[in-house]
Parts: structure tokens; sequence; C-alpha cells
């Protein structure tokens, strides 16, 4: 089976949208039954976004295979319901950082090594690699940053002869641009988008279709215009307005024919209809909500909603499950005190702790666990907020109250979260935590066997630090306890305080696995359980 490709650009603008475009286009061809991925080419010279600041790069998405990705991946992932790997997403500093070592082995036999062929070659074999695998008809390439970026000129040449090496039924270039909207004169303009195809022209590269963000319709005129100017047929002008919820998105795009023309110029089958049964009842359930709850996402990344993506989504799936409304509120971990804890969180229904690095904060967000603690408020804690949890307990409730992780005290005599063993001696901070998809083993009577119904699950994880399990049966005797555990490494994967309404934390992040035909269990019940206390 020979691949065909679809690259995906972006102009005038960046944050325009691409990935979900992407991942649109693509969900409506595998609902047309075709087989379909998605890859992320990423301009920046990082090898991973894993050692980014939040507030750089919005979340870290983890594969099942452990890669650390750009956020779009989780897109793809949600929008497909098919995992991604390591292939799915490339940086610029993954393929220099692949060039220089086959450089110092000698492998170009002294040739001066050069952007072109060199950057280029290594660029297009890994665009080629998921095709090479035999799974997929269908590999749509999103290209970052925008045309005219210094960053994203070796990428949009190595396409350019890619489609010079292909058959022309084997290659199509999607534009995503903007057309700005003036008030003073109440009007779109074109130039933008016009500047920005020539642009691309003159890196040797025609798009085929152009999708159009913009704040009003289109006119058929305007359609006419940018089409003629632009050189693409005018069937191909597709309109991309804002909607209420990136999962409108599909279905606008299947009004705008946006896949018909794709698989056209693809000369692929067109007599399958797309089978959106599930999608549009996930919708219908999305935006007519029975009930309403409200819950406080504590975090320290708060002012940049996207460094909880995949959470946030979560909440989205599981909301629309229970044909509940989820009104969330971020709240900043380091505002929260003692005094004023009551006042922040009293109006919530449930409390979510986040994920994160570091001990700016964490204060805040052992406060906001013994508020959720001792009042019975619903509580689900991830990865840090898990571990936060295990402290405020030490803390509070066991009574060691210079319990802490060695991750913030180093010298505490009750480090109750510790660094992993084969954690200890890295030195090297990219890609070398605990990463991807592990086993878990659940406890039968349990909050989170309730969830999954069954005792063997597999999670993602992103950490470095882990319970301390040598005082595990000090917190079972004071009714903390682990009903979930890794059976090779014996490590405290979900913890839960038996007398409490809903008190659930878990190391790993589910939330990477939650998909809008698959809403993660766990996600699915603290939602119930914050409905339940609303009652």
């Amino acid at each position: 089976m020979t691949s065909k490709y679809i690259f995906v650009t972006g102009g005038v603008a960046s944050s325009l949208g691409k990935g979900i475009i992407a991942a649109s286009l693509a969900k409506l061809l595998q609902a047309r039954g075709y087989t379909v991925t998605i890859q992320k080419l990423d301009p920046y010279i990082n090898v991973d976004p894993g050692t980014l600041n939040p507030y750089e790069h919005g979340e870290c998405y983890v594969t099942e295979d452990g890669a650390e990705t750009d956020l779009d991946l989780g897109h793809y992932e949600r929008f497909l319901n098919t995992p991604t790997s390591q292939s799915n997403n490339v940086t610029t500093g993954r393929i220099y950082q692949h060039v220089i070592e086959k450089e110092r082995k000698g492998d170009f036999l002294g040739k001066t090594v050069q952007v072109v062929p060199h950057i280029t070659d290594e660029i297009k074999r890994r665009i080629k690699l998921l095709g090479e695998t035999g799974q997929y008809e269908i590999i749509i390439t999103e290209i970052g940053g925008t045309v005219g970026d210094i960053e994203s000129l070796p990428y949009i040449e190595a396409v350019r002869q890619l489609n010079w090496e292909m058959k022309e039924e084997d290659c199509v270039f999607i534009h995503l641009t903007l057309l700005p909207y003036l008030s003073s004169t109440k009007e779109l303009k074109t130039k933008p988008t016009q500047h920005s195809v020539k642009m691309l022209l003159e890196s040797g590269v025609q798009a085929d279709i152009l999708v159009c963000r913009s704040e009003h319709a289109i006119t058929k005129e305007q359609k006419r215009k940018i089409a003629l100017f632009c050189n693409v047929q005018q069937d191909a002008v597709i309109e991309a307005l804002d909607v209420s919820t990136i999962y409108d998105v599909p279905m606008m795009m299947l009004k705008e024919k946006l896949d018909k023309i794709v698989l056209r110029k693809l000369k692929l089958s067109t007599k399958n209809e797309p089978e959106l049964e599930e999608w549009t009842s996930f919708l219908t359930k999305y935006k007519n909500p029975k009930n309403e709850v409200r819950i406080g996402l504590v975090g320290k990344y708060v002012e940049l909603p996207d460094a909880y993506k995949s959470i946030l989504e979560a909440f989205i799936h599981a909301g629309a499950k229970n044909e509940c409304k989820v009104d969330l509120k971020l709240i900043h971990s380091e505002l929260i005190t003692d005094e004023n804890v009551d006042q922040k969180l009293s109006e919530m229904d449930g409390i979510l702790v986040a994920p994160g690095f570091g001990d700016r904060g964490i204060e805040g967000k052992i406060t906001a666990i013994k508020y959720a603690r001792e009042n019975n408020v619903p509580f689900f804690g991830i990865c840090l907020g898990m571990q936060m949890a295990v402290i405020e307990f030490a803390r509070n409730v066991i009574g060691w109250k210079d319990a802490h992780s060695s991750e913030m005290d180093p010298k505490s005599k009750h480090a109750v979260i510790d660094m992993m063993a084969d954690q200890k001696d890295i030195t090297m901070k990219g890609g070398t935590m605990r990463l991807g998809s592990y086993t878990c083993e659940v406890k039968k009577d349990s909050k989170a066997y309730k969830a999954y119904e069954k005792t063997k699950i597999s999670e993602r994880h992103r950490h470095r630090y882990e319970f301390n399990s040598k005082y595990q049966a000090d917190f079972e005797k004071n009714g903390l306890v682990v009903t979930g555990i890794n059976p090779e490494t014996k490590l405290a994967e979900i913890i839960e305080i038996k007398s409490h309404p809903y008190f659930v934390g878990v190391q790993f992040h589910p939330e990477y696995k939650s998909t809008v035909l698959n809403p993660h269990p766990l996600f699915v019940k603290f939602i119930k359980a914050t409905m339940e206390k609303k009652k």
C-alpha cells in the first residue's frame, strides 16, 4: 500500500488552529473508512518539549511509547481515538542531532554536511517513516510555525522535494490562513492571504486548498477573488468560522466539503458517506447538559490554560458522558492560604489538584487538599496532585509535621515522596523521567475498580518521584490506602481514602488517554461524584 500525503502549512499569523483543522480532516477521512494518522513537524531546536516551561509551550503531551511531544498530538488522539507514537512528532533539534551524530561517525564519507541535501533528506525520511509501516492510507503532516519563518524553511523545502518526487495524486497542500476583518470599513481583507500564498509559492510550493479563518462569512465574490489571485479552484477556498467548541470543526469542514475536495485531488473514492453518529451524539450531549457542576482546578500555571490542555478536554468528554456542564474554575495555588481557602473553594462541587514540577505553589495545593479532605468535597489528584495528597495526610492525619517530598526538601526525616531508585544517578534532564505506558493492578474493593471495572489497566506516566512504600503500612493504618500498584516495580499508582465520598490520587496521567469516543473512566466517576455531592 502506497500512502498518500497531505501537508498543512500556516500563514499570516500563528495559532490559527492548524492542529484542529488537521485533526478534523483526519476525523472525516477516518469516518469514510480510510486509515489515517497525523504527524507534527516542530521547527524549534529543543529535541522535544519535555524541557520547556509550560508557560512557553503549553502542556507536554506523552504518547504510549514514552515520547514527550507537542500538545497537538493530544488533539490528534482525542479526535481519531487512536494512539500516536515517537514517529508522530519531529523537531528540528531531533533532526540536527541525528545528522550530527551520523557526521561524527563518518557516515557522510568526508562530504560537507549542509541543510540541503542532508537536513532536508533527514526530514523527508522522518515524514515517510509512518508511510513505510503499511498501516496508513493517508498521512497528514502539520508543519509548525508560519510560512516565511526562517526556522520553517528547511521543512518547506523538504516537502517541496517530496511533492516533486511523488505522483501528482499522492500529495496535497492545504494552507491555513487568516482573513482579518476591519471594523472601520466593515470588510474582510484578502490581501494578507494573497501575500502568504505568494510567499509559499516563492519556496516552490503551490497550495491546492486554502482554509480561511474568519470571524465573518466569506461571500462567493470574495471566494472567487481569493481563488483567482491564489491560483486555486473556487471550491478549494474553504471557510473556517469561529465555533463554540473545537469539536464542531469536523462538522463545519464536512459542510464545506473539505474531505471531498481532498479525496478528489488524491484520486480516492468518496462513495462511502462519513459515519459520524457517535460524534454528533457527543456534541448533542455536550451542548444540552441536564446538570451543572463547578470544579476548582488548583494549579500553578493557570495563567496559560494550555498548560492543562488534556485535563480541560478530559472534563469536556466526561461532562458530556454524564450530560453535565463542567464549569471549571482555574485557581492559582500560590494564592491559596489557610486564611482564604474557604472563600476560594467553598462554592466548588469538586477539587482537582493538577500536575507540575518544583516547589512553587505547593503549600497552596496542600491547603486545598486539606480543605477537600476535611469537608468531604470530591477530590482528584494527578501526579504531583497525588503526591501532595500523601504529604497532606502525613502532616495532618498521621502527625508528621515535617513530612515532604525529597524533591522540595531533601533533608526531611519523613520523605513520604522520594526519588525513584532508577532516577537517582541521572543528571540529564531531557527524556529521562519515567515516561509512557505502564501496567497497574487495581484492587477490587476500590473506587478505581468501580471506574475501570477491571483489575489490570495501563496508563501513561511522566514523573521522577514516587510514593515512598516504606511508609505504606503507616498510611493504611490511618485510612489512606494504596489501591493500585505496578506489578513489576511495586510502585504505588493509586491512593484513596476509604471513608471519604470520593478521594482519589493517581501517579499517572489519565488525561492523556481521554478521547471524545472514550472518555476516561476516572474523570467520568469524578464528575459523577461531584453531581452527587451537589444533590
